[in-house]
């Protein structure tokens, strides 16, 4: 119970602070005096940083002594680059600083992500029940809380640099003492950086990657589509997220009760067809309350596409780490490039047509997991 517990604080404490970026976005754009087009390569640079070091997290875990040993080090780095991000306005605007800092916020949310993943995967192999989504949940409750406190914050007056530096502190209080408590987890010298993953994991990998792509264009377009699109109130047009990113964790949360009741790739095609349903309702000819209800369902069905295959992944592989880092690396691609799409078809055909990109994800991911459901333990 100790492990999971402090596995789960990890999760809170990484969300927590992907939630408190989220927010203090708008600011940095200000401070740094970034065009639209400079912030989405600031944006581009932090995805880019977590695929770049994802490879490397599953080799490097074993040379630390197993991911516990892993995140000792890693989730001090988050906290510190997280914290000085903003630091660098005063002196340079433009990217020539923060794009540095950005890549490295990156590449440390990478080397965070993968052990915490992997040491998960063994907390579930030793609990011999699937948990992976309950630290998933956990995840997204840091990434409400996260942003609800920095929020806070900038509302009463604070400067990004005082919200970064107040959250990341409160994200290194809450995690790392755990690291020193969860024990060693995995350390399997299992596999290659660039060796190419065999056809499971790379199934898995591209469950992930859609996935990731319907969360960050629900993330990144969805208030812009009911506020722009369709004439929605600004505070109207919130819900559609906040409603969107509380069924995620609403069904995070009973997710380990449905995989084990139905398996792993039933699990993810049952999601993707309530994906499927909440997409129809965001482009239907139906608008307001039905779009928001749509987002809704949207945030339902993609909830447990990522924690079941990480699962599914760590366990297919030789060493949990391993199999975390191929899937995670493939999976993230999707964050890296589903918004952009999303962007590029709306900028030609308008923001309804292009969600039909995730229509699209969600059948993909129904397919590929049928494909992959005899060779995937649990189901």
């Amino acid at each position: 119970m100790k492990a999971r517990l402090g596995v789960a604080s990890v999760f809170f404490a990484n969300g927590f602070g992907v939630g408190a970026w989220a927010v203090a976005i708008p600011a940095i754009k200000a401070d740094y005096r970034l065009s639209d087009g400079a912030l989405s390569v600031a944006l581009l640079l932090v995805a880019a940083g977590a695929i770049t070091a994802m490879p490397f997290g599953g080799l490097a875990v074993p040379r630390f002594g197993g991911t516990g040993r892993a995140l000792r080090l890693s989730t001090p780095a988050f906290a510190l680059t997280m914290a000085a991000l903003p630091l660098g306005a005063a002196v340079s605007p433009g990217l020539s600083l923060l794009g540095p800092v950005a890549f490295l916020f990156g590449i440390f949310n990478g080397l965070m992500d993968v052990p915490m993943n992997a040491h998960a995967a063994n907390v579930e192999k030793a609990w011999r029940a699937p948990i992976m989504s309950s630290f998933h949940a956990a995840w997204s409750a840091g990434g409400l809380a996260g942003s609800a406190i920095g929020a806070w914050l900038i509302h009463s007056g604070a400067s990004a640099g005082v919200q970064l530096g107040v959250e990341a502190a409160l994200a290194l209080a809450v995690a790392w003492p755990w690291t020193f408590l969860i024990g060693v987890g995995d350390r399997a010298p299992d596999g290659h950086a660039f060796a190419w993953p065999e056809r499971r994991l790379l199934a898995f990998g591209a469950i992930a990657a859609l996935g990731m792509m319907i969360e960050g264009s629900a993330t990144d377009w969805s208030g812009v589509y009911l506020r722009d699109d369709l004439g929605l109130a600004p505070d109207r047009a919130t819900v559609g997220y906040v409603g969107y990113a509380l069924a995620m964790l609403g069904m995070r949360l009973v997710g380990d009760r449905v995989v084990a009741r139905l398996g792993r790739m039933p699990t993810v095609m049952a999601g993707a067809a309530v994906v499927a349903a909440g997409v129809a309702l965001v482009v239907g000819p139906y608008q307001g309350v039905a779009a928001i209800v749509g987002f809704w369902l949207v945030g339902a069905g993609v909830a447990n596409m990522v924690p079941t295959v990480f699962g599914a992944g760590a366990e297919a592989a030789g060493g949990a780490s391993t199999g975390i880092a191929t899937t995670a690396t493939v999976g993230y691609s999707g964050f890296l490039l589903g918004p952009p799409l999303i962007g590029a078809v709306a900028q030609a055909a308008g923001l309804r047509i292009a969600f039909l990109v995730t229509l699209a994800a969600a059948a993909l991911v129904a397919i590929i997991a049928r494909a992959a459901r005899p060779r995937a333990a649990g189901g």
